[in-house]
């Protein structure tokens, strides 16, 4: 006797769209950062959750509403994250708020590791604009902290040296970001956030110092 599948498989869970929508949400999350950004697809969320298609677009009408979703939201996680770690910086910065600053955004990458890799680990073009977007924020955000730090520290020239002090200062978060990522895929336990944060964190501040 040949056995209908359809009809064999246990019924999901009737969530309705809205409480489906962060499930699909994870999944394309876990697919994006695992397999790719190109590996989202309707079928593969719906076998991620183990539930049909018909589910998933009861939600979603396709793939690139689910990805525009994604990145809206892992965005915004983002710009949380890095706004309350840049919130609290002094004009007057000794070594230790830039040292707590990177060790913060790096307990962050750590608490999330998916979000930040579908960020910097992925080169998909809607990626890549997100990051593009992201980044110029941070760099605004990181220009008006230092700008008076600059001054307070009788910085010589500091109107001309501001940007590229700042992309110093974003580009080296961007490498500690990477090299915790690239630490915890390989299972290399000889950085923790807090050790690593510490590391940069005084090596920004120095180069900030004596610019």
């Amino acid at each position: 006797m040949t056995v209908d599948r359809r009809t064999s498989r246990a019924r999901a869970p009737h969530l309705g769209p809205g409480r489906r929508r962060p499930q699909i949400l994870d999944a394309a999350l876990e697919i994006a950062s695992r397999d790719g950004i190109s590996s989202v697809t309707m079928a593969a969320v719906a076998s991620a959750l183990d539930v049909t298609r018909p589910v998933v677009y009861a939600a979603y009408s396709g793939r690139s509403e689910i990805l525009r979703a994604l990145i809206e939201r892992e965005e915004h996680y983002l710009g949380e994250s890095l706004s309350s770690i840049l919130r609290n910086r002094r004009v007057d910065a000794t070594e230790s708020v830039f040292v707590e600053g990177f060790q913060s955004l790096l307990e962050a990458v750590d608490a999330r590791p998916q979000s930040w890799r579908l960020l910097y680990g992925n080169p998909d073009a809607e990626v890549t604009d997100l990051f593009g977007r992201g980044r110029a924020i941070v760099l605004a955000r990181c220009c008006d902290l230092l700008r008076p730090t600059l001054d307070a520290w009788g910085t010589e020239d500091a109107v001309r040296k501001l940007p590229a002090l700042v992309e110093f200062w974003v580009s080296s978060g961007e490498g500690a970001v990477r090299t915790l990522l690239e630490s915890r895929e390989a299972g290399d336990e000889r950085w923790t956030p807090h050790d690593l944060g510490a590391f940069v964190g005084a090596a920004v501040y120095r180069g900030l110092r004596d610019a």
